[in-house]
C-alpha cells in the first residue's frame, strides 16, 4: 500500500509538471536516443546503444515512481486544520534549548521540502517530533548525535 502524501495546490501543481516533462519531453528524448544509436551498427558492441537503453529505463522508473506518487497525492484545506497544533502546512516558530537559536519552518511533503526556503518535511525527524505540538511544548527530536529539544513559541498559518 502507497503512503498518502498532502501537497499545497501550487506544490502538487509543480509534481505535475515535473511528470508532464517526463513524459512529454524527455521519454521521447530517450526514444530518439536509441533509434540513433540503433542506426550506427552492430547492437552487439555498441556502447551508445546500450547506455541509451539503460538511460531509458532509469526514466521509465522515475516516472512510474512519479506517478505512483502523484495518484497518492491529496491537496489538504488548510481551512479544516487545527491552527493550535502543528501539522502539515503549518508554520512554527521553535527556540533550540542548547543554543537558544530561533528559526521558523513550515512543514510540508517530502517533495516539497527545501531548507533554503525553510521547508522542513514532515518526514524528517525534526518534523516528526514537532508534529502535534502546541505553543508552549517541548519537542525532542531523536538526531544522530543526540536529543534536540525544541520550544515551541509559535504556530500559525498563512
Amino acid at each position: 500500500m502507497s503512503k498518502v502524501s498532502y501537497y499545497t495546490p501550487e506544490g502538487l501543481k509543480k509534481l505535475k509538471d515535473e511528470l508532464n516533462q517526463l513524459r512529454d519531453v524527455e521519454r521521447p528524448r530517450a526514444s530518439q536516443a536509441i533509434a540513433e544509436a540503433r542506426d550506427k551498427g552492430d547492437l552487439s558492441e555498441n556502447a551508445e546503444y546500450d547506455a541509451a537503453k539503460e538511460a531509458q529505463g532509469l526514466l521509465e522508473l522515475r516516472i512510474s515512481k512519479m506517478e505512483q506518487v502523484v495518484a497518492n497525492a491529496r491537496v489538504i484545506d488548510e481551512s479544516q486544520l487545527d491552527n493550535t497544533k502543528v501539522l502539515v502546512h503549518s508554520h512554527v516558530k521553535i527556540k533550540n534549548l542548547a543554543n537558544k537559536a530561533v528559526v521558523d519552518y513550515k512543514l510540508v511533503a517530502q517533495s516539497e521540502a527545501d531548507l533554503k526556503t525553510g521547508k522542513i518535511s514532515v518526514d524528517s525527524p525534526i518534523g516528526k517530533g514537532l508534529l502535534g505540538k502546541k505553543v508552549g511544548d517541548t519537542a525532542e527530536v531523536e538526531v544522530p548525535n543526540g536529543t534536540m529539544k525544541f520550544e515551541i513559541l509559535e504556530v500559525w498559518r498563512e
